[in-house]
């Protein structure tokens, strides 16, 4: 059965479970569950004011718990954080969300439109459909991950082309993602850890530990792609920054060098530009084409020792 409620939630019921989902609410969104339930104020409070932190509170006759899942913010371009509430009860699993889960909002209106749906993931309580939930959840995250990849290997490819100065800004775009995510997920594997040690709860079913602990091992697994990402982007960041330098080394070399030569040739320029009457070679008919002739010759001369010192 499909209810609502003045719009302010969606509801879907079973003989076995009951599901409302929050999306964006607001304050006076909240008052149902106010009324209704037996909920701590300081839960319901978490849920206008995203604590982007992850955790597990336990109650006798609920569980609250906090994910924090990565999306992709398209304009900026950037990894964020979208948190997801959850009261976990006898018969009842109530989610709230910030809207930015788009999995989240298709698997309910999938349960809402489509009765072996609600059979397959409303069938067995409240856990099971939380498992469902968090499952599909993680699952958002791995093409994300291959999104992040692709562009380290795209980087990888411009900085050896030669334009590794344009590349600085999207190594650090990449990174903060990269840390953007790994902060959204780095509590998951506690609270997990946690929900599984609560299998004693009257509500909870032994048999739903073999879920959470693939949800477990999805979470290790979303980890360690992570700490690969984050070693493949500050290797590349470091020969970056290596290439750049290299760059900079060869073209003050390379002004050295012209510095070198022409040093000699500005001394003597400065020298023949001193107005004494002593002055030699001034007023010899032919004095501008030997002088021109003096300054080629420690040209040449400066450019044969630099060879020969192989510093070019």
């Amino acid at each position: 059965m499909i209810m609502k409620s003045d719009k302010k939630f969606k509801e879907i019921k079973t003989p076995v479970v009951r599901w409302l989902h929050f999306n964006k609410p607001k304050s006076a969104d909240l008052d149902y569950l106010r009324n209704n339930f037996k909920f701590h104020p300081l839960d319901l409070e978490d849920c206008l004011s995203p604590t982007q932190r992850s955790k597990l509170d336990e109650y006798p006759e609920y569980l609250f718990m906090i994910l924090t899942f990565p999306y992709y913010f398209r304009p900026e371009k950037e990894i964020r954080g979208s948190e997801v509430d959850f009261f976990i009860g006898p018969d009842y699993l109530i989610s709230v969300s910030d809207g930015n889960l788009p999995p989240l909002n298709h698997f309910f209106e999938q349960c809402q439109l489509n009765e072996a749906f609600r059979e397959k993931y409303l069938g067995e309580g409240p856990t099971q459909l939380l498992y469902a939930l968090v499952n599909k959840l993680q699952h958002y995250c791995y093409p994300m991950l291959t999104h992040i990849d692709e562009d380290i290997e795209s980087i990888e490819k411009i900085i050896f082309s030669g334009y590794e100065k344009k590349m600085v800004k999207k190594i650090l775009e990449v990174k903060r993602n990269i840390v953007s995510f790994r902060r959204n997920l780095q509590a998951h594997k506690n609270v997990i850890h946690k929900l599984m040690s609560k299998k004693d709860k009257f509500f909870i079913p032994n048999a739903i530990g073999a879920y959470f602990a693939n949800i477990l091992e999805q979470t290790k697994d979303l980890w360690d792609i992570l700490e690969n990402l984050k070693e493949d982007i500050e290797a590349l960041h470091s020969t970056n920054e290596s290439l750049i330098s290299f760059r900079l080394n060869d073209i003050m070399k390379i002004l050295m060098i012209i510095s070198v030569i022409l040093l000699p040739i500005n001394m003597l320029a400065s020298i023949f530009g001193m107005n004494t009457p002593i002055m030699p070679l001034v007023n010899h008919p032919n004095g501008f084409w030997i002088i021109l002739g003096i300054m080629a010759v420690l040209i040449v001369g400066a450019v044969m020792i630099i060879k020969k010192k192989k510093w070019m």
